[in-house]
Formats: structure tokens, C-alpha cells, sequence
């Protein structure tokens, strides 16, 4: 399939993300000066904004390539819950699925920049599993919404939404009406995403799950490829940095390289592999031509600052750029 006709195919799609929801917020400054207080850099604050991270990052991909989608997440009832509602809401992405938690933090990552350095990062964050009372009445909103659906993307970050029991709810959910299914997993309840269409680790959460250290490709290849059959994904992929990903399916291996021209920054650039990969794959492509899209959209958003998305002409041109070479 044509990516042209791949992308305009991108508007009839819709996605359910499930998954944990994040601000990101930055503050860029200066530094003139060293603390007297202290031998630590003191920044002269010019900028700061707010943006949307993980899961809502996700739906903010999907939204801006023109898809419809359901969001479904947790949140607590403070600050930054305010400032996630108003970055989606400005987004136009519907929060009737954004459950709020009083006893929760919503989670916010505060990066401090200077001179295009990020000099310290601070989490407010609760990791607690959510309790079973508020997972059953996500559960429910799930299975209510699923039949609108065309697909659904897991993006599991590892902050206490999406609990084991919770994850075999969806699988069940989703498997009894035939919805492929898209998974970001992080360490906890990574072998639980049993069944899958599309499970997509990097290179370093495969490492530190399967207690290894890959010394070369050979045992790397023979790694993932037991990964896959263990969890009985029909597709493992593997992103690997500056290497490109590699797709496993039971047809053999293939790799694509990084089309990043200039990496300026990795952050958000999984939640932009997995949202494209999904428009693509439910708008007809085959799995390589799916990955091949995604991976455009991802040297893009590499070369952007912060957490941000690739919009259709970015993706197009990063292709037919990488054609003439």
C-alpha cells in the first residue's frame, strides 16, 4: 500500500488507548552563576509549558494523523489533573474515559533545561496498583466503548493502572470480540500480555526482563524470537535506538534502520512508533509496511524537542526523502 494512501485511510480509523497518563512539564532558563548556597547551577527561568506524556501523548499522536479515538485513564484530583484535562481538552480529546483517583497523584515530570542540557528531572508520581473498586468501573467503561473501536494500544507504563488483573480483563474483552491489540510494556506484568497482535519492547526493557545481557545479535535474535513464542505475540517488535527496530513474526526476522536525521531528543518517540504502527496496520498495511511508516515518524519526532508528534506531511516527506537515497 501506498503511504499516501495509507495515511488518508488514517481518519477512518478508531482507537482505544488504555493506559497511564502523564503531564510533561518543562522549564528552560539560563544559567549565569553558581548557587552560593550550594555548588549546583542556579537557572534564570524564561520559558516553561505543559505538555501531554505517556498514554495522553499517545492519543495526541493518533489525534493530530486525524484518527478518532477513546482515552482511558487514570488521574488524581490536584494541579496537574487540571493542567491534563485542559492540554486534552485543547487537543480534542474526549476525557469521559479519564477516571479521577483523590487518593492518587496524577503524574507529572518536571525537566529543567539549560543551554539545551537538561540539568534535573522531577517525578510526582503514584506507582500503587489502583484498587478494585475503580478498576472494575474501567473494566465496565472499557467493555461498554470496545465494540466502537477498530483497535486497542496498552500503553503501560508501570503506574498502577493497568494491574494484572485489569490486563487479563481486556485481553479477555477484547479477545471475545476479535479487536487487535497493541502493547507498550514496561517491566511489571510484562509476560501478562499473553496473545497479543503487536508487542513492543525496546532493547533495554527486553534486556532487564529476560535477565540478559545480549553480547551480540545472534543471542539477541534467538532472545526475542523465544519472547515471542512464549507470550504468543504474532509480532514482536523490538525498537533498538540509533539501530533501527526489528520485527519477529512467524514469516522470519526483518530489520528497518533509523531514519532520524538529527536526534535531538528520544522522549515520546515509543508512544509515536506505537500509535502510527497501529493507524497503519488497521488502515491495511501489512506489518512491514506499518513498522516502516512508524519509523519515519519517529526520526521526526527525534528531531523535535520534548515530547511531541509527527504530523502526515512530516511523515510523507521523511519518506520519500529516504526513497531517493
Amino acid at each position: 500500500m501506498s503511504i499516501n494512501r495509507a495515511i488518508a485511510a488514517f481518519s477512518a480509523q478508531t482507537i482505544m488507548v488504555i493506559g497511564d497518563l502523564m503531564v510533561d512539564h518543562y522549564i528552560k532558563g539560563r544559567v549565569e552563576r553558581i548557587s552560593p548556597e550550594a555548588p549546583v547551577p542556579v537557572v534564570e527561568v524564561q520559558n516553561e509549558e505543559y505538555r501531554l506524556g505517556g498514554a495522553a501523548n499517545v492519543a495526541l499522536n493518533l489525534k493530530q494523523l486525524g484518527a478518532n479515538l477513546l482515552l482511558c485513564g487514570v488521574c488524581g484530583s490536584d494541579a496537574a489533573s487540571q493542567v491534563l484535562f485542559s492540554q486534552l481538552q485543547e487537543a480534542g480529546i474526549g476525557t469521559e474515559g479519564v477516571f479521577c483517583d483523590t487518593l492518587r497523584k496524577t503524574t507529572l515530570k518536571t525537566r529543567i533545561n539549560a543551554v539545551n542540557q537538561q540539568i534535573v528531572r522531577l517525578d510526582y508520581e503514584n506507582q500503587d496498583d489502583i484498587d478494585i473498586v475503580l478498576e472494575d468501573r474501567i473494566a465496565s467503561w472499557i467493555k461498554q466503548h470496545l465494540a466502537q473501536t477498530d483497535a486497542v494500544i496498552i500503553e503501560d507504563y508501570n503506574k498502577g493502572l493497568l494491574t494484572a488483573s485489569l490486563i487479563a480483563k481486556i485481553l479477555s474483552m477484547t479477545g471475545s470480540v476479535a479487536k487487535p491489540v497493541f502493547v507498550d510494556p514496561k517491566f511489571k506484568n510484562f509476560f501478562a500480555y499473553v496473545g497479543v497482535d503487536v508487542f513492543k519492547p525496546n532493547f533495554g526493557e527486553l534486556e532487564k526482563n529476560l535477565g540478559a545481557k545480549f553480547q551480540d545479535n545472534e543471542s539477541f535474535v534467538a532472545a526475542a524470537k523465544s519472547l515471542r513464542e512464549r507470550i504468543a505475540a504474532k509480532y514482536l517488535i523490538v525498537t533498538r535506538g540509533s539501530k533501527g527496530l526489528f520485527i519477529f513474526g512467524a514469516d522470519g526476522i526483518k530489520h528497518l534502520p533509523t531514519f532520524a536525521k538529527d536526534v535531538y531528543d528520544v522522549s515520546g518517540a515509543g508512544d509515536t512508533v506505537i500509535s502510527v504502527l497501529c493507524l497503519a496496520y488497521c488502515a491495511g498495511c501489512d506489518i512491514s509496511e506499518a513498522a516502516t511508516i512508524a519509523n519515519h515518524a519517529a526520526g521526526v519526532v527525534c528531531g523535535k524537542y520534548g515530547t511531541a508528534f509527527a504530523t502526515a506531511e512530516e511523515i510523507v516527506s521523511s519518506y520519500h526523502d529516504h526513497q531517493q537515497d
